[in-house]
């Protein structure tokens, strides 16, 4: 004979209920960086014909020669440094993006809240576009995808050694931002840091798989993690910030 009571029972389920995190639970700025991503390579892909998406291209991507005082410089020239991160050279390179925006982008996104998480995109991104300007000034090639204000992303997750605070059913970094002196004791990120480095120079060369021709632009990914890594507490609302 079960003695527990009704009402006992009931408050078992709905502890269960608010202890169970949604499959997904992304916040809603992420959600629609996403879509827009998503959306954009979709219409370049299924509605645009080469001639569209190639005028597309020289407005939106960041091409580095469009600085070299060879051209005139227009409006594009002034958003292309944020609009590129919009953009994505294939299918496979916006699938590895969007579930690494998803990782790094929900918590980040969830503690600094919509307005700063938008503001920290299109720092880190044009963090990311100029690094990889200054040593690529005369490059015709256009510079395209999301992965470097997803790597301010990571550098910002960095800071708070990857450590998540769920009480309040929403997953944001938890904390003040470590000193850096912590961070660079911390063998968990040290680790992190190491495999990332390594992984960028190698794709960086040899591309994502044999047969995709897709190539990492790692000085992008390093100008914008270092952003991350070293401006966070610009961003941050948190009150308990720490000075380093």
């Amino acid at each position: 004979m079960n003695d527990t009571n009704p009402e006992e029972r009931g408050d078992e389920r709905t502890a269960g209920r608010q202890g169970r995190e949604p499959v997904f639970n992304l916040p809603a700025i992420v959600v629609l960086a996403i879509a827009l991503c998503v959306g954009i390579h979709l219409i370049r892909v299924y509605l645009l014909t080469q001639d569209q998406d190639l005028a597309l291209l020289v407005r939106t991507a960041f091409i580095p020669i469009r600085y070299s005082g060879q051209y005139d410089l227009d409006v594009y020239a002034f958003t292309s440094p944020v609009t590129y991160s919009f953009l994505h050279g294939s299918f496979t390179h916006l699938f590895v993006n969007m579930i690494w925006l998803a990782a790094f982008g929900s918590p980040l996104a969830n503690r600094l809240g919509a307005v700063r998480f938008s503001l920290f995109w299109v720092v880190s991104a044009a963090a990311a576009a100029g690094l990889h300007y200054s040593m690529h000034s005369m490059d015709q090639a256009p510079l395209v995808g999301a992965s470097g204000a997803i790597a301010g992303m990571m550098g910002a997750a960095a800071r708070f050694g990857f450590i998540i605070d769920r009480s309040s059913g929403r997953a944001a970094f938890s904390g003040a931002p470590l000193a850096i002196s912590v961070v660079l004791r911390s063998r968990t990120v040290m680790t992190f840091l190491i495999v990332w480095l390594v992984i960028n120079f190698v794709t960086g060369i040899v591309g994502f798989a044999p047969g995709v021709s897709d190539r990492i632009a790692w000085e992008a990914h390093v100008g914008g993690f270092l952003i991350g890594f070293f401006g966070i507490q610009l961003f941050d609302r948190r009150s308990d910030r720490l000075t380093v």
